[in-house]
């Protein structure tokens, strides 16, 4: 059995539904349920008798310990984490529970747990972090890429957040030589992502007639990862990665964010035209940045093509109309996120915006 935290969530979710379509190994499921953890994305899995989903916080140790007592798992993957740049600039508190100590809590009851093993048990087990590249600051127009030893620069309450939890993981290995494995992804999309962030959020407004709200001038660059690949890498990272080390995960598309804007309401024009026969472009509406808006990302990902022999296997091109499509075929999904919560949170975002 694998345990994996923060499971409801849009990355975690796309996680375990693969893992159980792949394998046979039993999931043990750990989640919040925050606003962004959603148990309709784990639907499919409600009668599978090798997925166990528990409601709770990776803060609490007490829980934490008892599930690792109860059903060993031999990996742990560690998705939990509030991730939302926007929202950290509004309220940092949260981020610094979950991601930091939240993350210490998670590692403490790792580290007994760990310690208690023995033999091929302990010499198997795993704890794999997943974080972001957005730990690493922004980058210049032509600035090479991020590797894994680009010094961190985090520019948000969010990314400096997450920089602790990455810096506690390789602490806790340097200390106490807990077997951990690091990755940092880029900008994640495809299903099951809560519409928030930039694609999901073109798809929902588009289609509900509203105006498609871009940050500043729209030529924030972004690698572009479809998140179906970016499981695909962990689970790479998590059978062959070597302990203590980082691996970033990236899918080689560079993207401005208008650009991005364009091509979802390009799909949307041909999968699912207007009535009038106007372009979804016309709501394309220009918004205030937000402080502190880093540049440029990009992920130089060759450290894992070269020793785990990952690579992605989706193009933008391909990846993004399969995102689109999934959004119009989900429109349930999609209705039931779009809470009185929901609605709030972005009338405030971008009201002060306009």
């Amino acid at each position: 059995m694998i345990l994996v935290t923060g499971s409801a969530g849009f990355i975690g979710a796309n996680f375990v539904l693969d893992w159980c379509a792949l394998n046979d190994e039993a999931v043990l499921s750990l989640d919040k349920l925050t606003y962004a953890g959603n148990l309709e994305n784990l639907a499919t899995l409600q009668n599978n008798p090798r997925h166990i989903f528990v409601q709770g916080d990776i803060g609490d140790a007490q829980l934490v310990a008892k599930l690792l007592r109860e059903h060993k798992p031999r990996a742990l993957i560690n998705f939990a984490a509030e991730s939302h740049v926007d929202r950290s600039i509004h309220g940092p508190e949260d981020f610094i529970q979950t991601n930091i100590v939240g993350t210490f809590h998670l590692l403490e009851a790792v580290r007994a747990y760990w310690g208690g093993m023995s033999g091929t048990d302990k010499a198997n087990f795993r704890f794999l972090h997943v974080s972001t590249d957005e730990v690493y600051g922004s980058l210049g127009k032509d600035d090479p890429a991020f590797t894994e030893t680009h010094r961190y620069e985090p520019n948000s309450p969010y990314s400096a957040s997450k920089a602790a939890s990455d810096h506690l993981v390789r602490a806790y290995h340097h200390t106490y030589g807990l077997p951990v494995l690091t990755t940092n992804c880029s900008n994640n999309y495809g299903p099951y992502h809560f519409p928030e962030k930039l694609i999901p959020l073109m798809i929902v407004n588009a289609l509900a007639g509203k105006s498609l709200p871009v940050y500043g001038d729209g030529q924030q660059i972004r690698d572009w990862l479809y998140v179906k690949d970016h499981c695909s890498a962990i689970r790479r990272v998590l059978d062959g990665g070597k302990l203590g080390e980082v691996y970033n995960v990236g899918g080689w598309n560079e993207k401005a964010n208008i650009d991005i804007v364009h091509t979802v309401c390009a799909l949307l024009d041909e999968l699912r035209p207007k009535a009038d026969g106007k372009s979804y472009r016309e709501q394309i509406t220009f918004v205030t940045d937000r402080p502190g808006h880093d540049r440029r990302y990009a992920i130089d990902a060759r450290k894992l093509e070269r020793e785990l022999g990952w690579k992605p296997a989706e193009t933008f091109d391909t990846g993004i109309r399969k995102t689109v499509q999934w959004y119009l075929e989900n429109q349930a999904w999609v209705s039931n996120v779009l809470s009185g919560n929901y609605r709030q949170w972005v009338e405030k975002n971008y009201a002060e915006r306009a």
